[in-house]
C-alpha cells in the first residue's frame, strides 16, 4: 500500500546551514523520496545560484521552502520531531537508529505534521536544538569513518521514510491525540514559573533540573489531554500558594 500522503506530513527543517550547496543537495534527496516540504533556519545564504545547480531540478521544493529565524518557529504546528545528531546528549530521552525512528514519524503523522531535523554543517544541533524535539536520531555509520555530509544524511533518512509510508506496516491500535509543540512548550513555561514560585526551583543552582525534566516528559510523549490535565494541576497548586 502507498502512503506517500504521509510524507506530505513531514517537515525537513534545516538549521543554520553554512553552505548553499547542502540546501540544494537536501532538495533533491528529499525530490526523489516523495518529500516536498522544506524549512530553512537562518541559512548563511538562499537563495543563492549554487543551491539552484545542486538541486538538479528540485527547483520547486527550493521555491517553495520556508526561511524562519528561529528552530522554535520551524516546529509550530508540528506533533513530534526528530532531531538528527551524530553523537548521544546526556540529557536527551533514549535515541533511535534512523530506521526505527522513520517508523515514529511517519506513524505520527496520523495526527499532524511531523519534523526532521537537521543541525549546521559543522557544528549539529545545539543541546537546546535537541531539547525541543522528542528523539534523537543516528545513522549507523561505519566506527572507522563515521563523516557523513547534510545532503546525504537527509537522502538516507528520507529514504528510511518512504520504505516505512511504502509499508502500511500493522493495524493501528487505539490511538489519542497528541499534544503539538506549542502546547508541550507552553507547559514547560507553566512549570518552569510553578517551580520557581514555589522555590523548589533555583535557577542559579539546578542548571540540570530542566535538561533532565524535559527528558522525563520527552520520553512519556505527552498527549493533549495530558497537558490540559498537568497545567490544570498546576493552576490549582498556584491558587492555593497564595
Amino acid at each position: 500500500m502507498n502512503n506517500d500522503g504521509a510524507l506530505e506530513r513531514v517537515r525537513v527543517v534545516l538549521s543554520r546551514t553554512s553552505h548553499p550547496g547542502n540546501i540544494g543537495a537536501a532538495a533533491r534527496a528529499m525530490k526523489t523520496m516523495g518529500l516536498s516540504h522544506l524549512v530553512l533556519v537562518s541559512p548563511q545564504a538562499f537563495p543563492d545560484p549554487v543551491a539552484t545547480a545542486r538541486a538538479a531540478g528540485a527547483d520547486d521544493i527550493l521555491a517553495n521552502a520556508r526561511v524562519v529565524g528561529s528552530l522554535a518557529e520551524a516546529l509550530e504546528g508540528t506533533v513530534f520531531a526528530a532531531a538528527m545528531t551524530a553523537r548521544r546528549r546526556e540529557m536527551a530521552v533514549p535515541m533511535k537508529w534512523a530506521r526505527d525512528a522513520a517508523v515514529d514519524l511517519v506513524e505520527r503523522t496520523a495526527h499532524g505534521d511531523v519534523a526532521l531535523v537537521f543541525g549546521n554543517e559543522t557544528m549539529g544541533l545545539s543541546n537546546e536544538d535537541v531539547a525541543l524535539c522528542h528523539m534523537p536520531v543516528k545513522v549507523p555509520v561505519s566506527e572507522t569513518y563515521s563523516s557523513l555530509n547534510l545532503g546525504a544524511a537527509v537522502q538516507i533518512l528520507c529514504y528510511e521514510l518512504r520504505m516505512v509510508a511504502l509499508d502500511p506496516g500493522q493495524a493501528p491500535g487505539l490511538e489519542f491525540e497528541p499534544a503539538t509543540h506549542e502546547q508541550i512548550e507552553g507547559f514547560y513555561w507553566h512549570l518552569d514559573r510553578a517551580i520557581t514560585a514555589s522555590g523548589f526551583f533555583n535557577p542559579v543552582n539546578s542548571k540540570r533540573l530542566w535538561p533532565r525534566l524535559r527528558r522525563m516528559f520527552g520520553r512519556i510523549r505527552l498527549e493533549k489531554d495530558e497537558v490540559n490535565i498537568l497545567r490544570g494541576m498546576l493552576t490549582a497548586f498556584e491558587k492555593n500558594s497564595k
